[in-house]
């Protein structure tokens, strides 16, 4: 990375240097003169168009050539006036052309840093650092840095938000990892096959159609109706297998690595102690094979999924690494048969158990899903009943925890919610008195 210039002044005796992205980068913002004018063609199009009748060849060019200017004099500034730097305390980022903004994101609280590698970045040798923040919602990013340059930089910050003193954040590098999993092809492909959206999408691009033709008896109109169904069946598995493809889950100290991607690789940190819910799904396709996803409600960040697919004993483990010391239950404690008044049928599928370490609620029967929230990563607890509800003594009690989503125990026993509401409170309180604090390389 370059470094074009040194900031004034002295910070805890040491001098704070500010760097510019990776020179490739103007080619990355070069696109915006660009599309302000595409904006203008779409939204007057007829205009646009009697405007290019009116230009000769040599003016279209002379167009062309002021454009292609403009785009690469746009690039190279916008590249020129953003820097960042690592301060004792902070990194620093400071973008803007003709409006400044300088972004201030406090080491410690930076909960993760990712390396993001689209194809054209992977070509050019470059790629993208995403960090999340707790308390932000939008990942502040620097793009583009050499690939060399960015995981330098990522075991940098990892380094500093563990609390490693300046002047030897350097060198402590990039944490080693140890490999717990990794998805293969085949098992990703058949996992696809034998989802439940994949066949839903294929019963309507069969139904739909056919019942168009039935009506109509127009071929064109069931062409119209078809071709994007099918589409839409086949992107939506396709976008899946691109982006999960070389699935790799691996335990360093920082947290648990996630690698992934066929064009655009991907390299993503689930932070240890941000884990707030655990989720294992179960379709109904991939019983037979004992297969589970794993998804996860992270604090402030946006990475939601730990396992694609993989054999339930696998995924466990990858958990056991996520929820130290929290083991999933076997079973789970179902509705009083009374419920059925309230969810015919469907009841069967909800229920309900507390561990030492956890509240586990599961429902559904198709897709069974069982979210797992430890105890310490409660922060609310709260007891519901409709009428019907109060008329058959039944009650939910719902789980609320800091990545601001509700995990609920549904159609209990109200004396049992009751009981269940001040347990679980009681849980909670001294879950969060013992728990470890949520430090970076513990």
């Amino acid at each position: 990375m370059s470094a074009p210039g040194v900031e004034e002044g002295i910070r805890s005796g040491r001098t704070v240097t500010e760097r510019r992205l990776h020179p490739v980068t103007p080619l990355r913002r070069a696109w915006a003169p660009v599309a302000v004018l595409a904006g203008w063609a779409v939204h007057d199009p007829n205009q646009a168009q009697e405007q290019l009748t009116r230009l000769t060849t040599a003016w279209l060019l002379a167009g062309l050539a002021v454009l292609v200017l403009a785009a690469a004099l746009y690039g190279f500034l916008s590249w020129w006036f953003t820097h960042f730097a690592v301060t004792d305390s902070e990194l620093r980022i400071r973008t803007g052309l003709l409006f400044r903004r300088t972004a201030h994101i406090r080491l410690e609280r930076i909960q993760a840093v990712d390396v993001t590698r689209p194809l054209l970045a992977r070509v050019a040798g470059v790629a993208k650092l995403r960090i999340d923040v707790i308390g932000t919602d939008k990942k502040d990013e620097l793009a583009f840095l050499s690939e060399r340059d960015a995981r330098t930089l990522r075991a940098e910050l990892l380094a500093r938000a563990a609390g490693f003193a300046p002047e030897t954040a350097h060198e402590v590098g990039e944490a080693p990892q140890r490999q717990l999993m990794r998805v293969p092809a085949r098992d990703l492909v058949v996992s696809l096959v034998l989802s439940g959206a994949t066949w839903g999408s294929l019963v309507a691009a069969l139904v739909v159609p056919t019942v168009l033709f039935l009506t109509t008896h127009s071929v064109w109109t069931v062409l119209a109706t078809a071709l994007p169904l099918f589409g839409a069946a086949g992107a939506h598995s396709t976008g899946r297998f691109v982006t999960e493809y070389d699935w790799t889950v691996a335990e360093s100290p920082d947290g648990l690595r996630i690698d992934h991607g066929l064009l655009d690789r991907a390299h993503e940190t689930v932070p240890p102690g941000r884990v707030q819910t655990v989720r294992i799904v179960e379709p109904l396709l991939w019983r037979r094979r004992n297969w589970v996803r794993v998804e996860l409600d992270v604090a402030g960040s946006s990475n939601a999924l730990l396992v694609p697919v993989a054999p339930r004993a696998v995924a466990e483990s990858v958990i056991a690494r996520v929820l130290p010391g929290v083991a999933v239950p076997r079973s789970v404690h179902r509705p009083p048969p009374r419920a059925w008044r309230c969810l015919p049928l469907w009841w069967r599928g909800h229920g309900v158990a507390v561990t030492g370490a956890v509240l586990a609620s599961r429902h559904g029967l198709l897709c069974r899903t069982l979210s797992l929230v430890p105890h310490a990563k409660v922060q609310s607890v709260r007891l519901t009943q409709g009428p019907w509800e109060r008329l058959w003594r039944l009650a939910d009690v719902h789980v609320d925890t800091g990545a601001g989503k509700t995990v609920t125990a549904r159609l209990r026993d109200a004396q049992e919610a009751a009981e269940l509401l001040h347990a679980q409170a009681e849980r909670s309180r001294t879950g969060r008195r013992d728990a470890p604090p949520d430090r970076w390389m513990a």
